[in-house]
């Protein structure tokens, strides 16, 4: 499955580019799970290859590109990548559509109110959806930029599902996974050193001990299909 080995200037370059063309470009934020999905699930994976930009997101996938012989110039995670499209949608007075989980800890309008409360200038709405739906009379065909975040594979698989809409002003879907929480403060980041040495895996259990079967698959069963899978 194709992960783009990007710097961050480079991401950011290739947001601009999209956010300039008129037609939709699907991102996505590639962790260790959604490889492993994307194993089982081939409509995922066929979505995840087809689009415009994969980017690193985990530790993990940094040890995978050692394991093959390449070094990753950067890796962002979901929430990071959100806020930076923010600063950019702000600047470019873009407006942003929040489709969220009908069942999860943020609710669109938490996490548009955490968002306005950041980032003052930005045009904001959303709708709470069921994430086991595939066909949405989405609202959100009105906005620039939209971002999801009924986790993997639903979140990659309904934005893909938009790109056949007709008269749509999306330009940029994004999956955003857990980053709505992280704006509310409803789930809080681990410290910078974990991120760093890729520690973040502990502090989630942690806190989200119900993520354990997540956890293993991306700490335990990744690493060990790296290590073993041949050139």
């Amino acid at each position: 499955m194709r992960v783009d080995n990007l710097s961050r200037d480079e991401i950011l370059r290739n947001v601009l580019i999209f956010l300039g063309e008129k037609k939709i470009h699907q991102i996505a934020t590639v962790n260790p799970e959604f490889i492993l999905e994307a194993q089982k699930d081939e409509e995922f994976r066929n979505i995840l290859n087809g689009c415009d930009l994969n980017i690193a997101d985990g530790f993990g996938i940094k040890l995978a590109f050692w394991r093959f012989g390449e070094t990753l110039k950067a890796r962002a995670t979901g929430i990071d990548l959100m806020q930076e499209i923010l600063k950019i949608a702000e600047k470019g007075n873009l407006k942003i559509f929040l489709a969220a989980n009908s069942r999860g800890l943020s609710t669109w309008e938490e996490a548009a109110a955490a968002i306005k409360n950041k980032y003052p200038g930005l045009d904001v709405n959303g709708e709470n959806l069921d994430k086991n739906v595939a066909d949405h009379n989405l609202p959100g065909a009105n906005y620039e930029i939209i971002f999801c975040n009924f986790g993997a594979p639903h979140q990659e698989k309904f934005l893909n599902s938009l790109k056949s809409a007709e008269n749509s002003k999306i330009r940029l879907a994004m999956g955003a996974g857990g980053s709505f929480d992280y704006l509310t403060g409803k789930v809080q980041r681990a410290p910078a050193w974990m991120q760093k040495t890729g520690l973040e895996w502990l502090w989630r259990l942690i806190q989200q001990p119900r993520r354990i079967k997540r956890i293993i698959n991306a700490t335990i069963i990744f690493p060990v299909k790296i290590i073993l899978k041949k050139q």
